[in-house]
């Protein structure tokens, strides 16, 4: 009895919850195996109505697979998964898999070749009111940037033009929750930035929720407010973005927003402490009247600055320069007491 009654008001906090936040996406103790090989392991968190999730990890940790799960593709082991007040019961409970109110945009595009890019985006739109719909083909393929190619049958295109294709159809129907695995990795460089506007600026209009799994960190920066780390399958930080990138928690986590120094304390002041702390090679200022020296060993031209690999204390560190250095060069480096203080672990 007396389990009951806790188990009820557990229920009642969080539909309480629920109603003050406007939770939309639960998902507790989930795990997941493939042959009896754990992917997932106990995972839980929960997402705002109109957030846009970023969910990164090294290569295998299993974001594809909980993306899936989500969808309804699998179906979990152990563990609830709910979309508001409704349980998502997966592919053993659905005779077609994947939830109505869903789209999952993965990287196979499921596209229908012999038809054309303006027919696979209003594929599932209604044929009722033919101007409604021209005008919401029009308005995605102005989104995805592809209006020249309305007319192109798919089998003419290329994989990062039918990625683009493949996101606009995803969107026609307007979703509540929106999937993305890895949705830009396929489209060139010239066209990524603007694509990414784009779309999060149309998902914020229409206060459509978003998770997206990604390994570039201008996904995560730019346009993610929360970001879900999984590493070895578990689910090890859930945090608005800023704050994640600002003090990530250990080294696992900053090396996947891009290059990260771990230093150790002794390195840059007079102590016999063996704490080190994290720092990223923009937080590394030039000083040549600083204490602390470098030797360089190579400089890599990034556009808008030069990465300097260097060497302190017999390890490579990399820092931001507005010019080139050249081995052995020896230059003055300086790190703020802030990010010193704000990183120690």
């Amino acid at each position: 009895f007396p389990q009951i009654k806790k188990s009820a008001l557990y229920k009642r906090i969080f539909l309480w919850k629920c109603f003050i936040f406007d939770i939309m996406l639960r998902v507790e103790n989930v795990t997941f195996a493939y042959d009896e090989q754990p992917v997932l392991k106990n995972i839980s968190f929960t997402i705002e109505k109109g957030k846009h999730v970023a969910l990164i990890g090294a290569s295998g940790c299993g974001k594809s697979t909980l993306l899936k799960l989500i969808y309804g593709l699998l179906h979990a082991d152990n563990g609830t998964l709910f979309w508001g007040d409704k349980q998502l019961m997966g592919p053993l409970y659905n005779l077609v898999p994947g939830e109505e109110n869903m789209k999952y945009l993965s990287q196979g595009f499921e596209l229908q070749a012999y038809r054309t890019v303006a027919e696979n985006i209003g594929q599932y739109l209604s044929n009722i009111d033919q101007e409604s719909k021209q005008e919401r083909v029009d308005e995605l393929l102005d989104i995805v940037e592809m209006k020249e190619l309305a007319d192109v049958k798919i089998e003419n295109l290329s994989g990062g033009q039918k990625q683009r294709v493949a996101l606009a159809k995803a969107l026609a129907k307007k979703p509540e929750l929106l999937l993305l695995d890895e949705p830009f990795h396929n489209i060139d460089n010239f066209r990524r930035s603007a694509l990414r506007r784009n779309l999060f600026r149309f998902l914020k209009r229409n206060n459509i929720t978003s998770i997206t799994a990604t390994h570039d960190k201008t996904d995560i920066l730019s346009f993610a407010d929360e970001t879900l780390v999984i590493k070895q399958g578990e689910l090890i930080a859930q945090q608005p973005t800023v704050q994640l990138y600002q003090s990530p928690k250990d080294y696992y986590i900053a090396s996947l927003f891009g290059e990260v120094n771990e230093i150790m304390l002794s390195s840059l002041r007079n102590t016999d402490e063996t704490t080190s702390v994290l720092v990223y090679p923009n937080e590394i200022q030039i000083d040549n009247n600083s204490d602390i020296k470098v030797r360089v060993k190579n400089a890599y031209f990034n556009g808008g600055h030069y990465l300097i690999e260097a060497v302190l204390d017999n390890s490579i560190i990399f820092f931001n320069a507005s010019k080139e250095y050249s081995a052995p060069e020896m230059v003055g480096i300086r790190i703020s007491d802030e990010v010193i203080e704000k990183r120690k672990s």
